[in-house]
Parts: C-alpha cells; sequence; structure tokens
C-alpha cells in the first residue's frame, strides 16, 4: 500500500466528523456524517445495525467515498481531503466486533465512556456494525482552497 500523504494523516488523526458517501441502487449518492477511526492502514466507522441503509448500500456496491472538509471537525486544520476506497462490513458479533476499535473511538470522542456505562439502557445504540473502508486515492488541498486543483495520490491499484 502506497503512503498516506502527512497531510491527510493528520486530517485523519483529528477528525471527528467525515462525510461518507455511498449509492443507492439507482446510483445516485448518499452522504452520511461518521466518525473516522484510522489506524494507519485502513479507516473505519462505525453503524447502528438498526434500519441500516448504508449498511445494506455498501453490501451492494463497496466502492465508497468520504471527505474531511470541516475545519472545526479537525481543530482549525485548513487542509481538506477526499478518500476513495473499498468498504466491508464488519458484522461477525454486532454486540463486540466494533469493541475492536474502542481505543480509536475513545481518543477522538472519549464522551463515548459515558455511553458505555449506560449500555444496558441503550442495548440498540450499542448493536453496531464496523465499516472496514481500504483506501485507494486520495485527493487533497494543503491549504483547503478547493478552487484549485487538488494534490493527488494513487495507494493502491484501483479495482476495476
Amino acid at each position: 500500500m502506497g503512503m498516506m500523504p502527512n497531510t491527510v494523516e493528520k486530517l485523519l488523526e483529528s477528525a471527528l466528523v467525515a462525510e461518507l458517501v455511498v449509492l443507492k441502487a439507482n446510483g445516485e449518492p448518499v452522504v452520511h456524517p461518521l466518525i473516522p477511526l484510522w489506524d494507519g492502514e485502513r479507516v473505519y466507522m462505525t453503524s447502528s445495525v438498526l434500519f441500516s441503509k448504508k449498511l445494506e448500500r455498501i453490501k451492494r456496491n463497496p466502492r465508497v467515498s468520504f471527505s474531511i472538509t470541516d475545519p472545526v471537525a479537525v481543530g482549525g486544520l485548513m487542509a481538506r481531503c477526499t478518500i476513495q476506497g473499498d468498504a466491508r462490513i464488519i458484522e461477525d458479533d454486532i454486540h463486540t466486533s466494533w469493541e475492536r476499535v474502542l481505543q480509536l473511538w475513545r481518543a477522538k470522542e472519549p464522551g463515548i465512556d459515558f455511553f458505555l456505562g449506560k449500555r444496558v439502557a441503550l442495548p440498540l445504540f450499542f448493536e453496531r456494525s464496523m465499516i472496514e473502508i481500504t483506501p485507494r486515492r486520495v485527493l487533497w488541498w494543503e491549504d483547503g482552497d478547493t478552487s484549485k486543483p487538488p494534490q493527488v495520490r494513487e495507494l493502491q491499484e484501483v479495482a476495476a
């Protein structure tokens, strides 16, 4: 796998929200704001399994993209990025599989511990699948000016 640009690594490590784009069956894009959790190789996002159309859509078409564009959500960093990749749903145990990314989640959102303390009272919230995204291509704007062409890096061969 090619190396992620340093600027994008910083965005991934600090972002509290990314805009995940999945496709409806008719090809229409749908955007979902989710917390991106970066482990240095792949991006993870979690989703409640209850009535989740995004999970169904990813299973049907695993090609996704997500953008990090909100300077407030990245601690004031001005850079922007879009990452294109292939997603897979991890749902072997909807009660505990997501705990594999709990340390990454906790680092971004320490408030998760409050909700973990209420786990029995909020059982449906903690029935979660993980979305694992393997980045294939990244586009980024160092200064955040998206009126200019982005820098582009191919990270892996894009699947046909």
